[in-house]
């Protein structure tokens, strides 16, 4: 699977009520998850982001809540992946259940600008800046993690496998 977009940088410790507030979590159509995504920053990123885009950001993303409308609002919203030098575990394995990719990569944050385009080919295990053909390397998911975002998220996967 491969994955190209443009980044959006952030630092370290973004937590889920920066990525989605708690005022919102009544909320769970898709579309309007997705139009509260990143509220917390203030810099009105739901209007700004296209589909296909990266978020990069620091060490412990999607620190906080367990709230799952946190990788849902980041997924609704178009975003192609998420890729940190860490993540919170809970976010990580919600962002897995919802189909967002999401990837640690130790030193991601100090590699890539704002604005950057990159390249990701998920199950090789390379990000590639596009402008410059310089890569960094990460270990690839293990195929059952690619097989759950692959079907769109635990849920489909589950029920293609009982059938």
């Amino acid at each position: 699977m491969n994955i190209s977009g443009k980044v959006w940088k952030y630092g370290d410790n973004i937590d889920t009520d920066v990525i989605y507030p708690g005022k919102y979590l009544v909320h769970f159509d898709p579309e309007e998850v997705a139009k509260h995504v990143m509220e917390g920053m203030g810099d009105g990123f739901a209007e700004k982001v296209q589909k296909g885009d990266l978020i990069v950001a620091g060490q412990n993303f999607g620190t906080g809540s367990a709230r799952e409308q946190a990788a849902m609002a980041l997924r609704y919203a178009g975003l192609a992946a998420i890729l940190a030098d860490s993540f919170s575990r809970t976010f990580f394995r919600n962002a897995i259940n919802n189909a967002l990719p999401v990837v640690a990569v130790k030193g991601i944050s100090k590699w890539v600008e704002e604005g950057e385009e990159l390249e990701v080919e998920l199950t090789k295990g390379i990000i590639r800046k596009v402008n410059t053909g310089e890569e960094l390397k990460f270990i690839p998911h293990p195929q059952l993690i690619m097989d759950i975002v692959n079907a769109g998220g635990a849920i489909n996967y589950y029920k293609e496998k009982n059938k």
